[in-house]
């Protein structure tokens, strides 16, 4: 069952990827207010998915299987940082752009 938690963060980091790219393709003449709700479905997306891949990390503490840990800690650290700071970086760019969009 603990092992659905790594698929559930795999899902919900690429639904946050996902979300800010729909938003970038959609015409940004017509700019409403529903870009910023797939903004925060984006970063809400993206909390559950690293909460997913702490309670995962905990339940792999709980049984005590530290040698998954210590091969695994530094993969989990990088992909983590990494789906953070992209999806930091889509939604910026995301507010920036219909920031402009709504200005003209």
């Amino acid at each position: 069952m603990y092992g659905y938690l790594n698929l559930a963060s795999l899902f919900l980091g690429i639904l946050a990827w996902s979300l800010p790219v729909v938003n970038l393709m959609r015409d940004q003449s017509k700019a409403t207010n529903k870009w910023m709700a797939l903004s925060v479905m984006s970063f809400s997306a993206c909390g559950i998915s690293l909460v997913c891949q702490i309670l995962y990390t905990y339940h792999k503490v709980s049984i005590g299987d530290l040698v998954a840990l210590m091969d695994t800690m530094y993969a989990v650290a990088i992909v983590s940082s990494l789906l953070l700071i992209v999806t930091i970086l889509l939604n910026a760019l995301t507010l920036i752009v219909y920031r402009k969009a709504r200005t003209f």
